[in-house]
């Protein structure tokens, strides 16, 4: 099985629920493969991001690219409904002064539907995510 960009809109993965939105950076941003677009959060904390495959995903490896996050938590899900997540990954991340978090995460047991991404607190009032990166292979389709 070859190893695929799992987390691009146009491989058809979705953003189907975000906690805060803004019309000029929307939660699409964080998949649609431009590194010019992020989705940012409006205030207060924990924020949180839903990312489904609409297939079942074997995940190897992920980057986040973001900025002003202190602590992110990820949690996953096999279900065919984005319900009974369970924790995966916890990372507190550097700031990087002037330029991007880039957070390379290599995977243990990364088989998915959904992943939830929650960002717990920040180095300031807002935080933007400017994409999710995964690599992994499509285990099978939803039936």
């Amino acid at each position: 099985m070859r190893k695929t960009e799992l987390c691009l809109s146009s491989e058809g993965s979705e953003v189907i629920l975000a906690t805060s939105s803004d019309e000029k950076h929307p939660p699409e941003n964080i998949i649609d493969g431009n590194p010019d677009t992020f989705w940012t959060t409006t205030g207060m904390f924990p924020q949180e991001f839903i990312i489904c495959f609409h297939k079942h995903v074997r995940i190897e490896r992920l980057v986040i690219q973001s900025y002003f996050v202190r602590t992110l938590k990820i949690e996953k899900s096999t279900s065919k409904e984005p319900v009974d997540f369970e924790q995966w990954i916890e990372k507190d991340l550097v700031h990087t002064e002037g330029q991007l978090q880039n957070e390379e995460i290599m995977a243990r047991d990364g088989s998915a539907t959904y992943l939830r991404f929650i960002i717990v607190s920040a180095f300031d009032h807002f935080a933007s995510v400017h994409s999710v990166s995964a690599e992994g292979t499509v285990v099978s389709n939803l039936s």
